[in-house]
């Protein structure tokens, strides 16, 4: 790590979080972390909510849609293709339950995707007579190698692939912008899992490329839990199906999917105030500060303990390490693993079971220090 330039701390941004200082939160891609300012936003909407809930529900529709408007913008999306939901988990659901599929059909899926979404394709395939089938794509591989993998998997059977923009277990870039063209131009329809892009990537020249495309704003878009977007291509979104009946159904997309009666919308509209914190810190400037810490801490964790370094997409504030031979093969021991680190090191990690050996995640945000890393690393080589 000798001569590694660092990024500059952001003035004040670590004080925009409430999280235990005695933990190394270096976990930041899986459940995100709110900014104490969205909070307090989300917490004044409750209060309003409470003191007229009839008002407050009655308006919500409208709110709803002006929220989506301004989410618009800053993504770069058509609002009107563009619609709020949970999480990917149930966008996933809407997009697969939107496209019909014959007995034979296949969907590809890979790998390195996120196992709830593999399942809900499993589960969509089961209902119509469809297959699923996964993609090895090797762990040393580079993007365009995965590229280059999908492409020559297509079968003629092929109608759907289910693709990650980022990899939530490896931070590895797959559903880039070419590949998604290149599939649509082999008549495949493509959705993709964006979990991790929106606040971490400039996504305004990929979103509107896939059939369906998918982003949590609550991981790195400063949004409370749970908020997502679902963007929809023209051509689909008189066929989305909601994945529940309401009366905003006969509005059409995206109103339809968005309308849950009784539900708790205050979220979604102390999105914007996440985002405007965000551009307030600076987005450029967070996201370079974010990588280049992420890489740091991946080049502590390989020198100091020994892991070796899975390679690295450009822009990504995540970074996977191969485990030793036997450490996390499967899910009991990669949870295990995940709590000695917790108990034993304060820090909070990813680690996914692997064939061969398990895959550990770690993130960066504008909280983490080099100092966590280093302190991780070090524990690391010890407890292993």
């Amino acid at each position: 790590m000798d001569g590694e330039v660092l990024p500059e701390p952001i003035a004040g941004a670590a004080e925009l979080f409430a999280l235990d200082p005695s933990v190394a939160h270096l976990n930041h891609g899986s459940y995100g972390a709110v900014p104490i300012p969205v909070q307090q936003a989300q917490e004044r909407l409750r209060i309003e909510q409470e003191r007229d809930p009839d008002a407050f529900l009655l308006e919500a529709p409208g709110r709803v849609a002006e929220t989506r408007r301004a989410v618009a913008a800053v993504l770069g999306a058509d609002p009107d293709g563009l619609a709020l939901l949970t999480n990917v988990t149930e966008a996933v659901a809407v997009a697969l339950d939107s496209i019909a599929f014959a007995r034979g059909d296949e969907i590809l899926v890979t790998d390195h995707g996120y196992g709830v979404v593999t399942r809900a394709a499993e589960r969509r395939a089961a209902e119509c007579g469809a297959t699923v089938r996964t993609l090895a794509l090797p762990l040393d591989g580079g993007d365009d190698a995965a590229a280059t993998a999908v492409l020559a998997a297509l079968r003629p059977r092929t109608r759907v692939a289910i693709l990650d923009r980022i990899t939530s277990p490896t931070a590895r870039a797959i559903a880039t912008g070419p590949l998604v063209r290149a599939l649509a131009e082999r008549g495949v329809i493509t959705v993709v899992d964006a979990a991790h892009a929106p606040g971490m990537l400039g996504v305004e020249q990929e979103i509107g490329g896939a059939d369906f495309w998918f982003g949590n704003l609550h991981k790195w878009a400063f949004a409370p839990r749970p908020t997502a977007v679902l963007a929809v291509r023209p051509e689909w979104r008189e066929r989305v199906r909601p994945l529940t009946y309401s009366w905003e159904h006969e509005q059409g997309y995206p109103a339809r999917v968005e309308w849950r009666g009784t539900g708790d919308y205050t979220g979604w509209l102390a999105a914007p105030t996440g985002l405007a914190l965000l551009a307030e810190l600076g987005v450029e400037r967070v996201r370079a500060h974010n990588e280049r810490l992420a890489g740091y801490g991946q080049l502590a964790l390989a020198e100091l303990a020994g892991l070796a370094a899975l390679p690295a997409s450009p822009g990504v504030a995540m970074r996977a390490l191969r485990l030793p031979p036997g450490v996390a093969q499967d899910e009991s021991s990669a949870k295990a693993l995940m709590a000695a680190v917790r108990s034993r090191l304060g820090a909070r990690i990813a680690v996914r079971p692997w064939a061969g050996g398990g895959v550990l995640r770690i993130s960066a945000q504008v909280y983490n220090r080099p100092q966590e890393y280093r302190t991780l690393a070090s524990g690391l080589a010890r407890l292993l």
